[in-house]
């Protein structure tokens, strides 16, 4: 297979104060793939992400980062500077600067608030953020302070803000959450588009949604710290045990 993995994680669990978070559980994510987790509450989603990034660290298990990166072995910061980028659910922009300095500020190889501010923009780093901006739909609100942006906006402009870092590998906490319809829609449509220039790995409780950005690729149900099933999102929810821990619950949760 001439894909390869840019995340390998293999038999990894972890416990806290007794309760098993995580239990040997085994994930692929190939270059460039897009993948879908979902879960109910206390699936180990959260778990999941805190392992990746080194907010956590396993008990037991193989974390890698592309052929030989043990991840376990390092902290946030290094797993970060790899290329390993993390969106949280809830937006976290700087409201005080425009859209534009917040781009700035993300900017791989920044050099701190002041550097990054002060310091003339080379016009490599000018023309990213002109096509971040297109990119995330915000290139006619450059100039607005990222508070008074509506909460899909600010989620778009959080998602520049990684994109900004080049990463090889982004994380996405539930994207869609008190998204409108059409704010999904268009999130929905970004993350496709990021498809294939990075490998990316959404969770997300919203099935519609999920519907949209899955389309050919892989969904992945975890239950109990544990994969319960992988695949094409019509075989996924046709799956009785999948219907039975999650989608037959009605309104799903985290």
């Amino acid at each position: 297979m001439s894909a390869k993995y840019m995340l390998t994680v293999e038999d990894v669990s972890k416990t806290y104060d007794g309760f098993k978070a995580i239990t040997d559980l085994t994930f692929y994510l190939f270059e460039g793939e897009l993948r879908t987790v979902i879960g109910p509450n206390g699936a180990g989603k959260s778990t999941f992400f805190d392992l990746i990034t080194g907010r956590a660290k396993p008990d037991k298990g193989k974390i890698e980062f592309g052929f030989d990166t043990d991840l376990t072995e390092l902290n946030e910061y290094e797993i970060n500077r790899l290329g390993i980028g993390r969106k949280f659910q809830t937006p976290s922009v700087f409201t005080e600067h425009t859209v534009f300095n917040n781009l700035v500020l993300s900017l791989k190889g920044s050099r701190g608030v002041f550097a990054s501010l002060f310091n003339r923009l080379s016009s490599t780093d000018r023309d990213r953020i002109d096509e971040l901006l297109k990119l995330i739909r915000l290139d006619g609100k450059r100039g607005w302070k990222a508070g008074q942006l509506a909460h899909g906006e600010k989620q778009w402009l959080e998602i520049g803000m990684l994109l900004a870092q080049d990463p090889k590998i982004l994380l996405v906490d539930e994207p869609a959450a008190g998204m409108t319809d059409e704010e999904t829609h268009r999130t929905g449509e970004l993350l496709i588009s990021l498809a294939g220039k990075h490998s990316i790995v959404v969770i997300e409780h919203d099935m519609t949604f999920v519907k949209q950005i899955a389309r050919d690729g892989q969904v992945t149900v975890l239950h109990q710290g544990r994969v319960l099933c992988e695949g094409k999102f019509d075989a996924v929810q046709a799956n009785p045990k999948v219907r039975e821990v999650y989608l037959g619950r009605g309104k799903t949760h985290k």
